[in-house]
Parts: C-alpha cells; structure tokens; sequence
C-alpha cells in the first residue's frame, strides 16, 4: 500500500496486529498524542484485544490550548510555526513521552479538510513524528489526496506503519 493509498478498516487492522505482535514480544508499550485524526490511532490500536498490556493511552489535543496543557507544546512554537509543522509535531511527540511514559510515542498533526488549508499547507498537509524513550524524534510530512476521511485513514495507516519502523529498526 503507497503512502498515498487509502487504507481500509482491514489495513488498519493488519497494521494494528503487526504492531500488536511487535509491542507484546518486545515488552514495550505505545502512547499516540493526536490532532488532525482525532482519537483514530488509539481506536485502531484498542480494537486488538490485550491491547492494554501494550498501550499506554491516547490524547486527543485539538486546539492549540490542548496542545499546550497536555502535551507541553510552547505557545511560542504554536505562534511562530502553527500547529500544522515540524515543530509543533516534534514538542507533541517528546511531551507525550514526558508526561505519560511510553517506550514509543508517535503523534499526528495536520489539514485534514475540507477547509482550513493555506497556500503554504494545501488540505491534506500531516505532520507526523516518532520518538522512542532515549532517542531523536524522527518526523516526516505528507500530503495525502481525498476528502477528510481519505486523509485521516492515510495518516493513521502512516503513523503506524512508522511506529513499526521505529521499533524494528
């Protein structure tokens, strides 16, 4: 499946069982600190049952407020970058290690339309970043097609397809 694809709820499951495998073999456990996808990687990731032995939690943090409190991200980053950047993404996934714990966290945040994209970030426009406990975040931004669903299917499919590299890399 290309980045650009749109997953299915069976692509997602099949991801979500890989990761599953990986996490439970490994004894490490996931935490996902979302925007743009609104809670649909802790959704994908708790449809495995067992799923509690593996992962830690989910936090949706929507608005800039919710970025700041629960995640640690800097007014100043939110001002100077927006929510939509490279920025912001690495100060979500580094907050949500620092503050719940996790071996792995991954966060997401983007356009997911229909509205709300700039010349400079087109609807479709993700910011996603990974970061195990230790290490460097490693971010990567994408540019999926579709509508708001399409859009949100394919981040999730990429943060998890991430969060797999992450840990067996």
């Amino acid at each position: 499946m290309s980045s650009s694809a749109v997953a299915t709820d069976h692509d997602l499951n099949l991801l979500a069982q890989t990761i599953a495998a990986i996490f439970s073999q490994r004894g490490a456990t996931l935490i996902a600190a979302e925007s743009c996808t609104g809670g649909w990687i802790a959704k994908t990731l708790t449809d495995i049952a067992g799923s509690s032995a593996w992962f830690e939690c989910g936090v949706v943090a929507y608005s800039y407020e919710a970025k700041e409190a629960l995640l640690g991200v800097r007014p100043e980053t939110l001002e100077l970058h927006g929510a939509v950047s490279k920025e912001t993404v690495t100060e979500m996934v580094a907050g949500a290690l620092a503050r719940f714990g996790a071996t792995v966290a991954v966060a997401v945040t983007g356009i997911a339309g229909p509205s709300g994209g700039t010349h400079d970030k087109p609807v479709g426009t993700v910011w996603i970043g990974w970061k195990r406990r230790g290490g460097y975040a490693q971010t990567q931004v994408f540019h999926f097609d579709g509508d708001r669903e399409a859009v949100r299917r394919q981040t999730v499919a990429a943060a998890l397809r991430g969060v797999e590299k992450i840990l067996t890399s």
